[in-house]
């Protein structure tokens, strides 16, 4: 930090097998873009220096060392994925630097206690999948539940908090369970299996082109049970044309944000901010998801830094990421806030169940708050 200058640092998957999330980085470059053409925080402009990654984590530790004794940023921020986030953590707790808002679904950035200087930003996947379990404990408590999951850490944290959610149930309720390989050609044998299993019920956790497979085949052998799926880019709007919108329809999912690759979110003010930014400074698909989160974990970013003043120390900077109460973003769904302290680092505890209707994500019963990590 300089008298005119916040230097912030990260690494993102510009390359590799998850590039398409190297959108978040961009989002966010173009963010502060903005910011910095209208003035910066407090009269500095904002360097985000974006290195990639590949989602390589012993790349990862490489490129956040020399953005810290390098460059010398301020703050480590939105670092994609668990294996890369897990391999810096102790470097940024050993050295007492920020690792802010890292963007990954798991509980392990809630943990201040071990890990101060960390920090998630989004409900864990665990939590998103116990209160879907919880739903379904509370609407259809003698279903006979079939579970089809990827076999990775992303759909095995799903796993995890839905069967947490079950609890004693469980062992009982789940008939049927079957994994997803990369190299699998059709879902066709894991389908026609969780049918026969007697199954009345289906929760999913797969990324996008295996829920859009999914969805035309669970169509296609006229099976139609309720369909719980794990939100995020599996449920985006592309995703979910590719399989036939009146396919998808049924679908029950929860989430915190608003939906805004569907037309019901385009004449929201908000909305409408977001796109307009986006055609000033955003050079690629603004409405795929992705691109809003990073404008979100952006916008999150900018709160803090503005709040700190010129006390711009990275001790100042953990105070006032830890101390958030009822902060509101633009694109969180309505009564959806941050909120953190000392002992609770997780920014997003609320989540709205949804329903897709066959054009748009409604609600389905009011905001809920999730305990747990």
């Amino acid at each position: 930090m300089t008298d005119t200058e916040i230097k912030i640092g990260q690494t993102m998957p510009y390359s590799g097998p998850i590039s398409a999330y190297g959108a978040v980085g961009h989002a966010e470059l173009a963010y502060f873009a903005k910011l910095n053409a209208e003035g910066g925080i407090n009269g500095r402009k904002v360097t985000l220096i974006s290195l990639d990654d590949g989602y390589n984590y012993a790349r990862t530790l490489e490129q956040v060392r020399r953005l810290v004794e390098k460059e010398q940023v301020l703050l480590l921020f939105s670092v994609i994925g668990k294996s890369p986030n897990l391999a810096i953590r102790n470097y940024a707790n050993a050295h007492g630097i920020p690792q802010l808002f890292a963007a990954s679904g798991d509980g392990a950035w809630a943990d201040p206690g071990h890990f101060p200087w960390t920090m998630g930003w989004m409900p864990s996947n665990r939590l998103k999948a116990k209160l879907l379990a919880e739903h379904i404990l509370s609407t259809r408590p003698g279903a006979r539940i079939g579970l089809l999951y990827a076999n990775d850490d992303y759909a095995h944290d799903y796993v995890q908090g839905f069967k947490e959610g079950l609890g004693h149930k469980a062992a009982t309720m789940i008939v049927g369970e079957q994994t997803v390989e990369q190299t699998d050609a059709t879902l066709d044998t894991q389908i026609h299996a969780l049918r026969a299993s007697g199954a009345d019920v289906l929760f999913s956790a797969m990324l996008g082109k295996r829920t859009s497979q999914a969805l035309r085949k669970i169509a296609e052998i006229g099976w139609r049970p309720p369909h719980y799926v794990a939100v995020s880019s599996s449920v985006t709007r592309s995703v979910l044309e590719h399989a036939g919108l009146g396919n998808a329809a049924g679908l029950i999912s929860a989430h915190y944000a608003k939906d805004i690759d569907f037309t019901k979110y385009r004449e929201d003010p908000d909305v409408e901010a977001y796109a307009a930014w986006a055609k000033v400074y955003y050079d690629g698909d603004a409405y795929d998801g992705i691109a809003s989160y990073g404008y979100q974990l952006a916008q999150t970013l900018e709160y803090v830094l503005r709040r700190c003043g010129d006390d711009l120390t990275r001790s100042n900077v953990m105070r006032i990421a830890t101390n958030m109460k009822d902060v509101e973003l633009p694109l969180l769904l309505p009564g959806v806030r941050l909120h953190t302290s000392p002992t609770d680092y997780r920014p997003i505890t609320q989540l709205q169940m949804l329903r897709f209707d066959g054009k748009h994500w409604e609600p389905l019963g009011g905001i809920k708050t999730v305990e747990g990590r």
